[in-house]
């Protein structure tokens, strides 16, 4: 019999259309491709601490690959650690959970992709706010299910509020809320009493609270509050690659109530198996590491205070509150209406590679760039030298 030849215009799915791309992570191969030709690049563009991993994670995970034993662990994780992170929520939220409760996952973006399939039915909404992480509008649309944007206002201190919540519902009904404190693209903070505020709505409007809070540790002034402390259904989704540093070991977490638990567990099994044992067993020595860290944030805590000088003698004076993380959401109004163009030439004739707002935002993206101040202080010092003299 003779095997007619392949069709070479096989659909796909029509959801991948929907998925945009991750435009930070198309301006950090940008950035490489000109170092390759041998030009310099200040990198801005992703949020990549520049610290590697605490000492005492990798000496952990040192131990582990001498033995040569790396295998599978429970789809949950390893009993130590999800014990130790139990222990974290007592000591610095004075909040009681148990460690069944804690779902360690493969990096914080696995957790976000369990939450939806476990909470929501495809064509359900979910809140989020514009601007926003760009990978939550993504998986939402791959999930096929529908990202409803809040636009954030500063007369209400960029944040997500309860209020703007109230109207998105009545005015279309949600299903769910994603909000995210210290916030990505600013590192803007919910404050506790409008967290309280939006967890106490969530549970009036029946709506489930997802809290992205992998900014933790990183905070400049008043310490960041979890929504378990108000909301105890709430899913709350953290991560070891930011405070941590340790981005390439792919290792998060999850805290979710007692009845999601072996339902999460299953999709876990399938989809990831497990989280990589060896990232577990040095984020569980990271823990100890505080000392170590609280340097490396007290790095970026300067190179905050440059940018926050600097930058707005260059034009960049419009911005978001920076109460966390380690970015500038600037508005480059008087320079641009084309953010994505505007970020090429920057790179291109600057050698500054930053991230158009148009990622995070695509209405108001356009006029709005992000800085990353996760490298070093001399980093931060070359790239305001470089934007002063593009800008002039």
């Amino acid at each position: 019999m003779t095997v007619p030849p392949t069709d070479p215009a096989l659909p796909i799915a029509r959801r991948i259309e929907r998925v945009a791309p991750f435009l930070a992570m198309d301006v950090l191969a940008a950035a490489a491709a000109k170092e390759r030709r041998g030009d310099s690049v200040v990198h801005m563009e992703v949020g990549q601490p520049s610290a590697p991993a605490p000492r005492a994670a990798r000496e952990a995970a040192k131990k582990v690959l001498e033995s040569g034993s790396i295998g599978y662990t429970e789809a949950l994780g390893i009993t130590p650690l999800r014990e130790r992170i139990t222990r974290h929520y007592r000591d610095t939220y004075g909040v009681t959970i148990t460690p069944e409760r804690v779902i360690v996952t493969t990096g914080s973006s696995a957790g976000f992709v369990l939450t939806f399939l476990s909470l929501f039915n495809p064509g359900e909404r979910v809140a989020i706010t514009a601007p926003g992480y760009p990978a939550y509008r993504n998986i939402l649309e791959a999930l096929d299910l529908e990202p409803a944007a809040i636009p954030l206002m500063k007369d209400t201190g960029w944040i997500m509020t309860a209020d703007a919540v109230a109207r998105r519902h009545a005015q279309n009904r949600l299903a769910g809320v994603l909000a995210m404190s210290p916030a990505n693209p600013s590192g803007t903070m919910i404050q506790a009493e409008a967290l309280r505020a939006l967890s106490k709505t969530c549970k009036a409007l029946g709506l489930w609270l997802v809290s992205d809070e992998i900014y933790h540790g990183l905070t400049y002034g008043a310490e960041a509050s979890t929504a378990l402390s108000f909301n105890d259904e709430a899913i709350v989704i953290n991560s070891f690659s930011k405070y941590y540093c340790m981005t390439g070991w792919r290792i998060g977490w999850m805290v979710v109530p007692e009845r999601l638990v072996r339902p999460i567990e299953r999709l876990a099994q399938n989809l990831y198996i497990s989280p990589p044992y060896l990232s577990q067993v040095a984020a569980l020595a990271a823990f100890d590491a505080v000392e170590e860290l609280e340097v490396v944030r007290a790095g970026y805590a300067r190179n905050r205070a440059l940018l926050l000088e600097e930058l707005p003698r260059l034009g960049l004076s419009d911005m978001h509150p920076v109460d966390g993380a380690f970015y500038i959401y600037a508005d480059v109004a008087r320079f641009t209406n084309d953010s994505v163009a505007f970020c090429k030439r920057m790179l291109d004739e600057a050698g500054v590679a930053a991230t158009p707002g148009m990622d995070f935002d695509p209405v108001e993206g356009a006029h709005y760039v992000r800085f990353s101040f996760a490298g070093s202080e001399e980093e931060c010092r070359e790239a305001v030298r470089r934007l002063a003299a593009w800008l002039k």
